[in-house]
């Protein structure tokens, strides 16, 4: 028989490990719902042509989507990004903007697996619609900022750029491609052909060749127009009125094509600068439009909870465990009355587990102690017959107590505080 393992480039989190993966969510979840965010569900797949409407130039779109005929002969894509779905869902159900919604969940793209990278991977992001007002740029990198600190990622930096809009962009444009054809020949193969077709990916390249050239290409910051720069200065000034340190990088441009405008990235510094890009985004005002919808400014990011994870560790940030059981019912007197006992507490808010299939009570008391749980709550024969419960606090040590089966509740709740 073959052995059945998860797929390449996939992972399980099994029950003992995924406390931080909770803390994350939970996290992200208290800061952004203060901001009026809602929780937005899409599904993991859709139709190819709304990701394809996110730039088919880009190595996303081109070699990373799994794409596949369904049974309906439906050509469908698992989402390499949740952006694009966050705005189809826009289109469709037209809310009241302002709109603002967080979402969380697995996207795909098939890539080489590496440290902090896979082909399934796990997201977490904010998206605002409705508002061209540059504070909300501020406000959406100010939320991402505080999702971290919150977490206790200390070695962070905020990458912060411009890539102007429909007004200035094209004049940058023409600029850019005369400069790197005039390099041509020092570029790499991929990028030597694709000049034309998407000069900024060759601004995102990563091959030594690439970076030298681009080193001394024009910079799209140094020809905003007047509304793109009065843009740009506000982000600027509402960031320091806030202590958030930035650092302008010019050859930011993020690996989609949709973005206008304010444009960022936050790295964990102490992390290996292949694998420290802990997440960004930024503005796509012409994005909504060009999937068919309203004239609709937007912006927002997308984190990754992989990387997340990884810069917790190179931090040596240990997160608060979740919260563990209050307490485990050990029941020796066949069973009936912890199915009853533990029926009773979890209606009354605790959190309370129990002893299956008639085990030895040496037996439940280690599933006790391995649960975490910080009472045992113990009925024998004799405590069947008297109509009591035993009581045990397995944290402080102490005698058993003997309570009355219709005073355990309080009785729990008392000594939990």
């Amino acid at each position: 028989m073959v052995e059945l393992r998860h797929p390449p480039g996939t992972f399980d989190v099994l029950p003992a490990a995924s406390g931080p993966w909770q803390i994350v969510l939970s996290t992200f979840s208290r800061v952004v719902a203060g901001a009026g965010y809602g929780l937005i569900l899409t599904p993991t797949f859709e139709d190819i042509g709304v990701f394809q409407r996110i730039g088919e130039s880009t190595d996303v779109v081109r070699k990373e989507m799994y794409d596949f005929l369904d049974k309906g002969e439906r050509h469908v894509a698992l989402r390499p990004e949740q952006t694009a779905s966050v705005v189809r869902a826009y289109i469709e159900h037209r809310p009241v903007t302002p709109w603002k919604a967080w979402y969380a969940g697995s996207q795909f793209r098939f890539e080489r697996p590496q440290a902090g990278r896979y082909r399934e991977f796990h997201q977490l992001g904010i998206e605002a619609f409705g508002s061209a007002d540059a504070d909300l740029d501020v406000e959406v990198v100010a939320l991402g900022w505080e999702f971290y600190r919150a977490l206790g990622v200390n070695r962070l930096e905020l990458l912060l750029n411009s890539l102007g809009d429909a007004s200035c962009r094209p004049a940058y444009r023409q600029l850019l491609v005369a400069y790197l054809k005039s390099h041509r020949q020092e570029l790499c193969d991929e990028h030597a052909h694709r000049i034309e077709e998407n000069p900024l990916r060759v601004l995102d390249c990563k091959r030594p060749q690439c970076r030298s050239v681009v080193a001394g290409a024009p910079r799209q910051i140094d020809h905003l127009c007047d509304d793109c720069a009065a843009h740009f200065n506000r982000v600027e000034e509402g960031l320091r009125a806030l202590s958030i340190p930035f650092t302008i990088q010019p050859l930011l441009v993020r690996g989609l094509d949709y973005y206008t405008r304010t444009t960022f990235e936050y790295a964990g510094t102490g992390l290996e600068s292949a694998q420290n890009a802990l997440g960004g985004g930024g503005r796509y005002d012409g994005l909504v439009a060009a999937m068919g919808g309203p004239d609709t400014p937007a912006v927002g990011f997308a984190l990754g909870v992989e990387r997340i994870l990884l810069a917790l560790e190179a931090d040596a940030v240990t997160l608060p465990p979740v919260a563990p059981l209050d307490a485990f019912v050990v029941d020796f007197a066949g069973g009936a009355q912890a199915r009853d006992l533990t029926a009773r507490l979890r209606a009354a808010g605790f959190r309370v587990d129990r002893g299956f299939d008639g085990r030895s009570p040496k037996s439940q008391f280690k599933a006790a102690d391995r649960s975490g749980a910080r009472l045992a709550l113990i009925i024998g024969p004799d405590e069947a017959a008297e109509g009591t419960v035993g009581i045990k606090d397995l944290h402080e040590g102490g005698e058993q107590a003997s309570v009355s089966s219709g005073e355990i509740v309080d009785e729990v709740a008392r000594r939990l505080g």
